[in-house]
């Protein structure tokens, strides 16, 4: 039986986003969008509920499309709202077309959004070396960097702990138990 970190449960969804993505470098701007989207819409609830609603979310957000999420207009909110698959807050919501929007214009400035994001670390996944799931901070300096970097460019829903369980999920970090067959082999 392979080695997990601690906080997989027995769920076969949680499972395969463990074994599958999480901790996977992600170096591609859509793949990139969609975790931010669903990071900001994960705040204040379980990652579980997420992912559990993730296709839903997939559909509602034209396949989590920046370009198409960027001039969503009044009719397309108000759907959104209505629709019971996703987790309808109208402030999530609001700050997913304008996080679309603040994207884009990072994507002009560095190429891609993931050209930026990796400067943080020069390119290179951070890998750290916990043993136990209570050594994993919910925060580092990094992600309060990038926290108040985005921000300041106009970004919603990125405080510091949502930029890190961003940066873990898009392997940016990799915060993988030592002892998780996950965990990066020298």
């Amino acid at each position: 039986m392979k080695k997990r970190c601690d906080w997989t449960s027995s769920d076969e969804l949680y499972i395969k986003y463990h074994d599958e993505e999480w901790g996977k470098p992600v170096r591609d701007d859509l793949k990139m969008f969609e975790f931010l989207l669903l990071e900001n819409f994960q705040a204040g609830l379980s990652w579980l509920t997420i992912l559990r609603k993730r296709e839903n979310f997939r559909h509602a957000f034209d396949d989590f499309d920046y370009r198409k999420i960027a001039n969503y207009e009044q009719k397309k909110i108000d759907e959104l709202l209505e629709n019971k698959g996703i987790v309808r807050n109208k402030m999530k919501i609001q700050a997913a077309i304008i996080n679309a929007q603040k994207f884009m214009e990072v994507q002009k400035e560095f190429e891609s959004f993931c050209n930026y994001i990796w400067e943080f670390t020069n390119g290179q996944p951070i890998v750290n070396q916990w043993k136990t799931i209570k050594e994993v901070p919910a925060s580092t300096e990094l992600s309060d960097r990038i926290s108040k970097d985005l921000k300041k460019r106009g970004f919603k829903f990125v405080g510091t702990t949502i930029v890190y369980a961003h940066l873990q999920a898009t392997g940016i970090v990799n915060d993988h138990l030592v002892d998780c067959f996950c965990y990066p082999k020298k």
